[in-house]
């Protein structure tokens, strides 16, 4: 066990290296100077020319590669905090530690400020909205699997699909329509800040119900499957025949069979909720972290780019080790392998 999680944190540490060279590779080749890009459309020449300079944008990528590693970890001073550059970019946590992830043009603060803020965010409504699908998916999944073919196990099959089908701005927009306009319930944006009028728990409660619509029907689907799959096994109609009572058959045989397939779907609804979720805070106007890579992405603010992108990428393979040791508890045949 010991040795196949440092396995799967050595791929973790790989992952994140490799991936942090492809973004910077990307971002270091897309159209435009990198000073440029760097500094925002509002620089002047002068200030370009000398962070080209500073920043040594001559040599090969990869050594460029190894400079931005050491900024991020500490051990390389920060070159946009140069006084000589006259950026006016100032850090309050110094121009020289770990985890720098530089400056936003776009926010005109250091990214740290910006990026925990909004992924803080977009966690807790990831949080309630998954703590909302994951029981309801389980019970309604794991009862239609029971009953293949029943009024309940096709209702599910028809709602799941409907619901799955129909897009986020889709189902945003005919909510709205409902609770904001003709019910006059619920606020229409999701700010998060106090207002007179609505809570900030009020605020969530749209943004939250979009992605539970969304996500609910294809877990459900998912458990459904599975249970449906499992309760066809031999040793799941011996387990009958000898008159074991049904709910130990389901709880204690059939249950953690039935997890092992959808574990690892259930895992990735993690990634999907806080990376995946830009249509539904850009419609609300929920300040999270999709709408800040969305806004970053359009205003060519590159080193919040390649932060987010960083921080997605981390957040998925971290989600795929926990799959990969829960995958293992769930089925002990793979204990040892």
């Amino acid at each position: 066990m010991t040795v196949f999680i440092l396995k799967r944190l050595g791929l973790v540490v790989l992952t994140m290296v490799v991936s942090s060279f492809l973004v910077f590779t990307l971002n270091e080749f897309s159209p435009g100077n990198v000073a440029s890009k760097t500094l925002g459309p509002y620089a002047s020449q002068e200030q370009k020319n000398i962070l080209f300079e500073r920043l040594q944008l001559n040599d090969p990528v990869l050594l460029r590669y190894v400079r931005w590693i050491g900024v991020l970890t500490g051990v390389i001073v920060d070159p946009l905090q140069d006084p000589v550059l006259g950026l006016n970019f100032h850090d309050p946590r110094g121009d020289q530690y770990f985890g720098n992830l530089g400056y936003s043009t776009l926010y005109k603060v250091p990214v740290n400020d910006v990026i925990w803020n909004r992924l803080g965010n977009t966690l807790a409504l990831a949080a309630i909205a998954f703590a909302i699908i994951l029981p309801l998916s389980m019970v309604f999944g794991i009862l239609s699997g029971m009953s293949e073919g029943s009024m309940l196990d096709r209702t599910l099959s028809y709602t799941g699909i409907t619901l799955t089908s129909i897009p986020e701005f889709a189902s945003g927009v005919m909510l709205m329509a409902i609770f904001v306009l003709w019910l006059e319930w619920l606020p229409g944006t999701s700010p998060l800040m106090s207002l007179p009028e609505w809570s900030i728990a009020e605020q969530f409660v749209l943004p939250v119900l979009v992605l539970v619509l969304y996500d609910f029907g294809y877990v459900a689907r998912m458990v459904r499957g599975s249970m449906v799959e499992v309760m066809t096994r031999p040793y799941i109609r011996t387990a009958i025949l000898k008159g074991l009572p049904y709910r130990r058959v389901i709880m204690k045989h059939a249950l953690r069979n039935a997890m092992i397939a959808p574990f690892t779907v259930i895992l990735l609804q993690i990634n999907f909720l806080i990376t995946g979720v830009v249509v539904t805070e850009v419609i609300f106007g929920f300040p999270g972290f999709g709408r800040m890579l969305l806004e970053a992405a359009l205003f060519g603010d590159i080193t919040l780019v390649e932060a987010a992108t960083m921080v997605a990428v981390f957040i998925a393979v971290t989600t795929q080790l926990v799959g990969d040791i829960g995958y293992m508890y769930l089925n002990p045949r793979i204990r040892f392998t």
